[in-house]
């Protein structure tokens, strides 16, 4: 089974199997749950919640480099926790895709502010893969890519 979300001001729900077994809603919303809250822990300085969002085999992929969880949350968590708290950002959805216990969200960011000294004004996607467990869903893998926001 198949289910897709658009998401761009309001959703749009297009159904790509002729049976649903449950709301798709419910998933849907659970997924950007744990999305949410894994940037929100970030924000809130709390490494713990957002490291428990994240699967034992979670993969994180920025700027051309891997990184295992134990690796992104001994040499990366706390720089994404500092950036998080001192430069604002805002995201949005731009796609949500689920079949069974696996899903992918995709969304558009832009921050802006300054870190270290030095002025932040970027627009970002970021693509995480999740699965769904008896834990509920959980992070298998973040894909982070940004760039300068174009001047007008």
């Amino acid at each position: 089974m198949n289910r897709t979300f658009l998401v761009g001001g309001a959703i749009s729900v297009f159904f790509l199997a002729s049976t649903w077994s449950e709301t798709p809603s419910l998933d849907a919303g659970a997924i950007t749950a744990v999305v949410d809250g894994f940037h929100d822990a970030l924000r809130r300085g709390d490494a713990k919640a957002a490291m428990e969002l994240l699967a034992p085999d979670a993969i994180i992929l920025e700027n051309g480099y891997a990184q295992s969880r134990a690796e992104y949350e001994r040499e990366h968590l706390r720089e994404d926790i500092a950036f998080a708290q001192a430069v604002p950002s805002t995201r949005s959805v731009l796609s949500i895709r689920f079949e069974l216990n696996v899903a992918w969200i995709a969304t558009a960011s832009r921050v802006t502010g300054s870190f270290h000294g030095r002025k932040i004004d970027s627009t970002g996607t970021e693509l995480m893969v999740l699965t769904k467990s008896s834990l509920g869903w959980r992070i298998r893998a973040i894909h982070w890519s940004s760039h300068e926001a174009k001047q007008k």
